[in-house]
């Protein structure tokens, strides 16, 4: 395990029980006390956790990770779902993405599709995103019309919120969102932990024609704080095939077309 795992694992650890001793950490990632303790003492002076007599406890930010530290959660699962929402994309279209490790995935999956890559008349895929890490992905490995709506970023997320983008999103007209969220229910709908994720989220869907959500099964049924939308404004739901079926048809019967990769 390297450190940024290890150290993602750390986190979910406080972020569950909200303290743990150094002891016990060693004993549940397989390392030294030493090596635990040096993770705790770069995790404090990141101002991640704080450290206490033997051990350490969660600070408040925990439920909302840097996205650095989330790369390694889920990440086969992540793979498959990008890869099952890039199928619904077509050439000349315009695609709305928003951040997220997951979205990451799907970034990458549009990026070495050849048909969304050519240069012909007509064939170029327009995305508009709020996130700089999705637009990198995007300007590093494809020949796409990349479009970033402004704001101020959010360290957590790299993605850009408040009125700047706003006015963007406001107008343009998306052909579909490829929408990563926090958690989706289907009274509650999707929402996200951030208001002003949440609000630059909710434009898009918004501006768009059809609303896609992605989201691996462990965002499915949950709650977070900011809502994007209702159920009713999702048609499609990309998922993985860990998602309970009794989950799986309540969002059916909601009307939601599933897919599970």
């Amino acid at each position: 395990m390297d450190r940024y795992a290890r150290w993602n694992a750390l986190l979910e650890l406080l972020a569950e029980s909200g303290r743990v001793t150094v002891e016990d950490a060693a004993d549940r990632l397989e390392v030294s006390q030493a090596t635990i303790r040096r993770d705790f003492d770069q995790l404090a002076q990141q101002q991640m956790i704080t450290r206490t007599r033997g051990g350490a406890v969660a600070n408040g930010v925990s439920y909302d990770l840097p996205l650095r530290y989330k790369s390694a959660k889920h990440s086969a699962e992540k793979q498959r779902i990008g890869e099952a929402a890039a199928i619904l994309v077509t050439p000349g279209t315009v695609v709305g993405l928003n951040g997220g490790t997951t979205m990451t995935e799907v970034a990458r999956a549009l990026a070495v599709r050849p048909d969304l890559n050519t240069s012909g008349e007509g064939a170029q895929l327009t995305v508009v995103t709020n996130a700089l890490n999705i637009a990198n992905e995007l300007l590093v490995r494809s020949r796409m019309k990349i479009v970033v709506a402004g704001g101020v970023v959010r360290p957590q997320s790299f993605e850009l919120v408040g009125p700047l983008g706003g006015a963007l999103l406001k107008e343009v007209t998306l052909d579909i969102v490829l929408l990563g969220v926090d958690a989706l229910d289907v009274e509650l709908g999707a929402a996200a932990h951030h208001e002003g994720e949440a609000a630059m989220n909710s434009l898009m869907v918004a501006r768009a024609k059809k609303v896609v959500v992605i989201a691996d099964s462990s965002k499915l049924g949950g709650h977070a704080f900011a809502r994007i939308c209702p159920i009713g404004k999702v048609e499609t739901l990309v998922t993985d095939l860990s998602a309970p079926q009794q989950v799986v048809d309540r969002f059916r019967d909601a009307g939601v077309e599933v897919i599970c990769a």
